[in-house]
Order: structure tokens, then sequence, then C-alpha cells
């Protein structure tokens, strides 16, 4: 959630567990609940796989040793 997030007014369970996201967030800190929660590489992982689907599921290199570097480039 965002910085300036604000907790739901409604019941149902999807609210619940993003207002007690909150919660957790602020009683923690935003950085420490990253660390703890793994977010900050969920979304490295994320960008990589952003990265890789903008450019095709397809090499241009025909060589091995060039097909290795464009996926190296990729990531």
């Amino acid at each position: 959630p965002r910085k300036n997030a604000k907790p739901w007014k409604d019941t149902k369970s999807s609210s619940l567990e993003r207002n007690e996201l909150l919660r957790t967030i602020k009683r923690l800190g935003r950085t420490l609940w990253k660390k703890w929660s793994g977010y900050h590489r969920r979304s490295l992982v994320e960008t990589k796989m952003h990265c890789i689907k903008l450019l095709g599921d397809k090499l241009s290199a025909r060589s091995f040793d060039s097909q290795v570097n464009e996926i190296h480039a990729r990531v």
C-alpha cells in the first residue's frame, strides 16, 4: 500500500487483510516491514519479469554465446 493509505471501512475479507497490513506497517515501520515480508525482493523480481516480457520471448542472436549475452542484457 502507498504511504498515505487509509483503512477501508467495509468488512470484506480483503479489506480486513489490507487493514491488518496497514496496522502492521504502522507498528513496525515501512522499512522493517519490507525486510520482514520480503517485499523488496518481490519488487525486484516483478521488475525483471516486466523487462523480459517487454523484449519478447524470442532471441535474435544466432550463436549460443551471443544468445547468452542477449539474455544477460535483458535481465
